[in-house]
């Protein structure tokens, strides 16, 4: 297996511009996950990876060759889509083997190939079925089955769970997680899920707008984001952000108080947010927030509140404690669990 780099990478529509120079080496063995929201160039990027789409300028590299004008099937990669696109008439066996039949292999080595296949897959009961007896979950391990029998360098995966309902989601969250520690193979796996990215990845990439936000494993990125942008898109509930002004070593707030920091602060008076997690908030005797409704999801609970300055919060819970709506409650948090951003939505640290 092989790791795969890009650099400088820009991708044009015509007159449009939609990637923008991406800098990014993806190591031997590693999965990648590209998380970002709708529109921010994320297939764009892995379809130039793949060569279904043409590189404007800057260079990809798979391995040691640099493929950036070489042919798709010239470059080693195999890829698996958001829809199955399995062959109708032929058997699971048949779909899984038929882009080795058309390059001319043997019949036996075709047959190992897919019995490999079927055994990493848990498959091999469905050899002899056609896709119309397959659920929706045995159809996406029927494509990725076809892409593993094709022995690639590097497997290329654009959202292929969006199809699926919840629990199937899950269920092949895990089957694709022990796929790749079984094989070893570098994955690149397109997501707007931020928590198929959180759970699947070695490395998350955050896209916006064609061009990279911040790198880093999924932890790291929750933990210490860099801005604005990556602190609210990882994380599920997402960050709560309450706009306040700087003032001598705290943050004035209306939704949260007096915020005091060490951080080092912008001018009196300048525009800061502050970032808190769901978990990081606690309710507690006042009348300063209203309660607008308790998500009661059995081991955890979410209450949605309205601050003095009408900014809307999100408290995680514990219990089994329901607020009903209406209820005036206090807030209180340890303000070393606030991050702070500046007017750009860039990280003060």
């Amino acid at each position: 297996m092989t790791g795969v780099t890009l650099e400088g990478v820009v991708k044009r529509f015509g007159d449009v511009q939609v990637i923008h120079g991406v800098n990014l080496t993806v190591e031997d063995g590693e999965f990648c996950v590209f998380v970002g929201p709708s529109g921010c160039g994320k297939s764009t990027l892995l379809r130039m990876i793949a060569g279904l789409e043409e590189t404007s300028s800057g260079s990809i590299r798979i391995g040691a060759r640099d493929v950036t004008y070489i042919d798709p099937s010239e470059r080693g990669v195999a890829m698996v889509f958001q829809t199955y696109a399995l062959y109708p008439h032929m058997t699971v066996a048949e779909n899984m083997g038929f882009g080795l039949k058309m390059t001319g292999h043997p019949r036996a080595e075709i047959d190992r190939k897919v019995a490999e296949a079927a055994r990493i897959l848990k498959l091999e009961p469905l050899l002899d079925r056609k896709p119309k007896a397959l659920s929706g979950g045995q159809r996406q391990r029927v494509a990725i089955g076809r892409a593993i029998v094709r022995g690639p360098e590097v497997f290329l995966f654009d959202e292929p769970l969006s199809n699926l309902d919840a629990e199937l989601r899950v269920e092949m969250r895990v089957e694709i997680a022990r796929l790749h520690r079984e094989i070893g193979a570098t994955m690149i796996y397109v997501t707007h899920d931020q928590v198929e990215a959180m759970t699947l990845a070695d490395k998350i990439v955050v896209l916006r707008a064609g061009r990279i936000e911040q790198v880093g494993k999924p932890l790291d990125l929750y933990n210490n984001p860099d801005n604005r942008f990556v602190a609210g898109f990882i994380g599920s509930p997402a960050m709560n952000f309450v706009a306040g002004v700087a003032e001598a070593g705290s943050v004035a707030t209306r939704g949260l108080g007096q915020v005091a920091t060490s951080v080092a602060l912008p001018a009196k008076g300048a525009e800061v947010t502050v970032g808190l997690r769901p978990q990081h908030l606690k309710i507690g005797p006042g009348d300063t927030h209203r309660v607008e409704l308790t998500e009661a999801l059995g081991g955890v609970s979410y209450v949605h509140l309205s601050a003095p300055s009408g900014e809307k919060l999100i408290v995680e819970r514990h219990d089994q404690v329901s607020l009903e709506p209406g209820a005036m409650v206090g807030l209180s948090f340890d303000v070393r669990d606030a991050m702070l951003f500046d007017k750009d939505g860039l990280r003060l640290r």
